[in-house]
């Protein structure tokens, strides 16, 4: 399995030279962010002797039970909708949450990080698509976040996030993933915020993703496989 993971680390990191090379960009701007949701402690623990050494979790309560028992030196990301009753685990369990939705669950993670006496790097989630069924922000409501982070004590907006509608094609990404890097260039210059990461692209279209300015591509199913879901999950890990 080492060789194979391997093999496809090799094919992930030559696929995103090539995207950056086609949109004139360094490789070293964007980074993996291998998603270990349902993989075992193990299978982590081999990925890690691959070199990799931040993996994301789409559920707190699956990162709870797997996270004491993989290599201690690892960082973890979360990467799915995160519920204000798993806040203060998530402050203690992740050095950074993907998908901040709602001006309340910003301010609720800074309330919980002050408690817990750490800092927590948060990229807002932004649904670009306006799709009822995706979790995140629309896009008029997060100048009102950026403005309210002078505020904050303990949470620092890192950037943005967003997921597109399913397609097959992974052509039909662009446009989501090119509207919010030309949005979050847009807030940048209004709120003076450095807003550096656009956490956006997956398994399927994480090249049409980096080719847009993608700086993490958070990849599952590409590294570990295809792994069962329910149908009605959030798609925050990968296609």
């Amino acid at each position: 399995m080492s060789a194979e993971l391997s093999e496809r680390m090799e094919d992930i990191a030559r696929r995103i030279r090539a995207a950056c090379d086609r949109a004139g960009r360094d490789p070293d701007t964007v980074r993996l962010l291998p998603v270990s949701k349902t993989v075992s402690p193990d299978g982590v623990a081999e990925a890690a002797a691959c070199g990799l050494t931040v993996f994301g979790e789409n559920r707190v309560q699956e990162a709870r039970q797997k996270i004491p028992l993989c290599p201690s030196h690892l960082k973890w990301h979360l990467v799915g909708h995160l519920q204000t009753n798993k806040v203060r685990e998530a402050v203690r369990l992740f050095e950074m949450i993907h998908a901040v939705d709602s001006m309340r669950l910003l301010e609720f993670v800074d309330r919980i990080a002050q408690e817990e006496g750490r800092s927590m790097p948060v990229c807002l989630e932004v649904n670009v698509s306006g799709e009822r069924s995706k979790f995140g922000m629309a896009p008029e409501e997060v100048p009102a976040a950026l403005a309210r982070s002078s505020t904050l004590f303990r949470v620092q907006i890192m950037g943005v996030m967003t997921i597109p509608p399913v397609s097959k094609d992974p052509e039909e990404a662009r446009g989501y993933f090119r509207r919010l890097r030309e949005l979050r260039d847009r807030w940048r210059q209004e709120s003076g915020l450095p807003l550096e990461e656009l956490s956006m692209g997956m398994s399927h279209d994480f090249e049409v993703a980096v080719e847009e300015g993608a700086t993490w591509v958070r990849l599952g199913t590409l590294l570990f496989g295809a792994r069962k879901k329910p149908v009605a999950e959030e798609r925050h890990e990968d296609g």
